[in-house]
């Protein structure tokens, strides 16, 4: 087997986290899904990278131009062109895996991540202009966002939920799930054609608390580096199984509903110290998505050395760790509390850059135009 296979074979489905024009045209993508890519991640930061190099969006943009299109539209055009084609490439993955896999995740605006009817709003936009089955469309874990990630399943749409960070509020996006779930059933869709992941952040945990410990400077805190991210995401598994072996869940797995999948996120180490497959083969274990950046892919395809099960049986020496770093000083509260403030921050960032990208593509076109 190959290690994609082998990830497979103990639960793992691997995800890329990366989704370009220039990488479905010249059939990279393809080949990726052939060596056993299941699904790919996008965000405003990726779109935003890939409109700034080449001309693969040319072609497109001449287009918009000619149409009239503002900046707003053409990333709107722009961005659920990638992902429709991206869906195309996927659907039979799709159809094997009975819709567990071969999806595709497009952002809802990350300026509505604090607007719950915004996103809602945004979020059947986007369903309905992709028109694809194996479409996840991704809403921010913020507060405001809980209510439309019920909402979106409510109404059918699948969704992967982001930006998670902390145990509480997994459990609340669980939550939220199954109470979209429920309505959803009210309404009268068919819970089996409904999915949804849930995004929870790991590598920038340790970036934040391995800074924290570097200023603790003891032997104890040194111990204690690159710790913490793995046990947050261990423990975060262990609420995924108390959640979905409730009475509550019970009910709609009878009615046909599939289990919100745990997905580990910002899985490419930041710390060149660190063996660049650590958020891979640390995190095995039954129904969960591994999304990685392609340089984590390519190190995992090559060399990743998977050892069964890293995750359940780990959860005692987990919860340890979060403790110690509380007896240290470093509040596991306002390390999470400040990953989401600064993780919806940057995207909005990327999105701000996103649209100055297509501003200027957009005038740069005009001008070819008009001298032509």
């Amino acid at each position: 087997m190959s290690t994609l296979q082998e990830l497979h074979s103990l639960g793992v489905s691997v995800w890329l986290d990366d989704l370009s024009r220039e990488l479905i045209t010249s059939g990279e993508l393809e080949r990726l899904v052939g060596k056993g890519v299941l699904g790919v991640t996008s965000n405003p930061t990726i779109f935003a990278s890939a409109l700034a190099k080449g001309d693969s969006y040319s072609e497109q943009v001449g287009e918009l131009v000619a149409a009239g299109a503002d900046t707003d539209k053409a990333v709107f055009e722009i961005t659920t062109e990638d992902v429709r084609r991206a869906c195309d490439i996927f659907k039979p993955v799709y159809d094997r895996t009975d819709g567990v896999d071969g999806r595709v995740s497009l952002e809802v605006d990350p300026r509505l991540a604090h607007d719950t009817a915004g996103t809602e709003e945004s979020a059947r936009s986007l369903w309905q202009a992709v028109s694809r089955e194996n479409l996840l469309i991704k809403i921010p874990a913020t507060v405001e966002g809980l209510g439309a990630i019920s909402t979106a399943l409510s109404e059918g749409i699948s969704v992967n939920v982001t930006l998670i960070f902390s145990l509480d509020r997994y459990r609340a996006v669980m939550q939220a799930f199954l109470t979209g779930l429920e309505q959803a059933k009210q309404n009268g869709h068919d819970l089996s054609t409904i999915h949804s992941v849930a995004s929870f952040f790991v590598s920038r945990v340790d970036s934040e608390v391995d800074a924290r410990l570097d200023e603790v400077g003891t032997e104890e805190a040194k111990a204690l580096r690159s710790k913490a991210g793995l046990a947050n995401a261990r423990l975060a598994y262990q609420a995924y199984e108390e959640v979905f072996a409730t009475p509550r869940w019970q009910v709609l797995k009878e009615a046909g509903a599939r289990p919100q999948r745990a997905l580990w996120a910002s899985t490419g180490v930041k710390d060149p110290n660190l063996p660049d497959t650590l958020y891979v083969t640390e995190l095995v274990a039954p129904d969960t998505v591994n999304t990685m950046p392609g340089k984590t892919l390519d190190a995992t395809i090559d060399h990743a050395e998977p050892n069964g099960d890293t995750i359940r049986g780990s959860y005692g020496e987990s919860q340890q760790v979060l403790d110690e770093l509380e007896r240290l000083g470093i509040s596991y509260t306002e390390v999470v509390e400040k990953l989401e403030r600064e993780g919806v921050d940057k995207f909005e960032k990327s999105w701000g850059e996103l649209l100055q990208t297509v501003t200027d593509e957009l005038e740069r076109a005009r001008t070819q135009r008009d001298a032509e």
